[in-house]
């Protein structure tokens, strides 16, 4: 009887969710309505919250409750596994804007973000960023993405996606693309 003997094989080395797509105001900033805007790349929380709450743990402090508005998430986990502890999820209809994510931390505060729909085209993503992140006058979440579409003429979502897009929005995962140094505001995983 014979063996044969093959090397064995590499282990695959886990591959690192890419960073979320976020802006922040920047500390000392008038809070308003919004504290800043978050460009998920799927409408899947699940697989979205860790990464957002890897970037704002250090930043605001451990995020312990997350509220969201169901009208664009086909399911909402009632907890999310982040970096060794859960992140409890609760969704509210009439309470919260359909575009704004609601983040807790016991102690340190409440933060809401402008939720660019994941379809959005990287153009209208920038601006919508930008608007949000900034301290220009106070707007809702909604009243916000309803001004981008109204000054340039399309839905967000209608855009064409470029083919790098494309494939992120399909769940392939591109290399984060750098960001210019602008002071005024925190931004990740552009």
């Amino acid at each position: 009887m014979s063996a044969t003997l093959h090397p064995a094989l590499p282990h695959p080395e886990p591959v690192a969710n890419p960073a979320a797509r976020l802006a922040l105001k920047r500390d000392g900033a008038s809070r308003g309505l919004l504290d800043g805007a978050w460009w998920p790349r799927s409408r899947d929380l699940l697989s979205e919250l860790p990464a957002l709450t890897d970037v704002l743990d250090p930043l605001w402090g451990r995020i312990t409750r997350i509220a969201v508005n169901p009208k664009y998430w086909p399911v909402i986990p009632r907890r999310v596994p982040v970096d060794g502890h859960l992140v409890k999820v609760g969704w509210f209809t009439p309470e919260i804007d359909p575009h704004k994510l609601l983040l807790l931390s016991y102690g340190t505060g409440r933060w809401d973000l402008l939720i660019i729909p994941p379809e959005t085209g990287a153009q209208s993503a920038a601006r919508l960023m930008a608007a949000a992140s900034d301290d220009g006058p106070p707007m809702t979440a909604s009243a916000l993405i309803a001004a981008d579409e109204a000054r340039h003429g399309a839905a967000a979502s209608d855009e064409p996606l470029d083919p790098d897009e494309a494939w992120e929005y399909e769940g392939g995962a591109s290399t984060p693309t750098a960001v210019p140094h602008q002071p005024s505001r925190v931004i990740a995983g552009m």
